[in-house]
């Protein structure tokens, strides 16, 4: 893959993704997605937090996705990425079939692609004030940008201690949970996200279409 970091374009190679479920903070939130995910179907997590292995090949820099049926939506996510040794921090979107989730979260965590942002970040650069920064996730709606999601880092358990309970080691990413839906979990065909650093002053942007496929039987 090629990101961008400090200025300069770099290529990565990702073997192995983690997708982090589960890893609010708030024990009343958590409780509250399970409950948003409960009422279409999905079975509670074994354990929290969980972490799911999925396909390396899943993560994307593309402006389109393509998914199968009308039944997906994202999430938008903090990346960590371990390149040669060092942590670094992105932005993605947990995209998940919902319908498959009624019957297998870990199917539906492999069935949608990963959108990730280009840009990374030094975690060392962040971490002491990590808390701090915000991730927002718009969907359009009726022809409007409603906002779908939005918190500060505050509300996911902290990011080392979540890369250290699966020992993430070079060449593997991990997408770090989310944060409530707004109206709730539905769908979307547009998406725009964000993650912004107030101390910095920077952000690192995300925006992407999906195609649905026609499902045919």
């Amino acid at each position: 893959m090629q990101f961008v970091l400090d200025g300069a374009e770099i290529t990565a190679s990702v073997d192995q993704l983690i997708v982090a479920g589960w890893t609010g903070r708030d024990e009343r939130a958590v409780k509250h997605h399970i409950q948003e995910l409960a009422e279409l179907g999905v079975a509670p997590p074994s354990q929290i937090p969980l972490f799911y292995r999925v396909s390396s090949l899943l993560l994307v820099q593309a402006s389109e996705i393509e998914v199968l049926g009308t039944s997906t939506s994202g999430e938008v996510e903090p990346l960590l990425v371990n390149l040669n040794g060092e942590m670094f921090l992105g932005l993605g979107s947990d995209h998940t079939d919902r319908e498959l989730e009624a019957v297998s979260v870990a199917a539906s965590k492999q069935a949608c692609a990963k959108p990730v942002a280009r840009h990374l970040w030094r975690f060392k650069e962040v971490e002491a004030h990590l808390e701090q920064l915000r991730l927002v996730c718009e969907i359009e709606e009726d022809g409007d940008w409603t906002t779908y999601q939005e918190g500060d880092l505050a509300g996911i358990r902290p990011l080392r201690a979540l890369a250290e309970s699966v020992e993430l080691r070079d060449g593997q990413a991990m997408l770090c949970g989310t944060l409530g839906a707004i109206g709730g979990v539905r769908s979307a065909l547009t998406y725009r996200m964000r993650l912004s650093d107030p101390v910095l002053d920077r952000t690192i942007e995300l925006s992407y279409r999906v195609l649905p496929l026609a499902v045919i039987s």
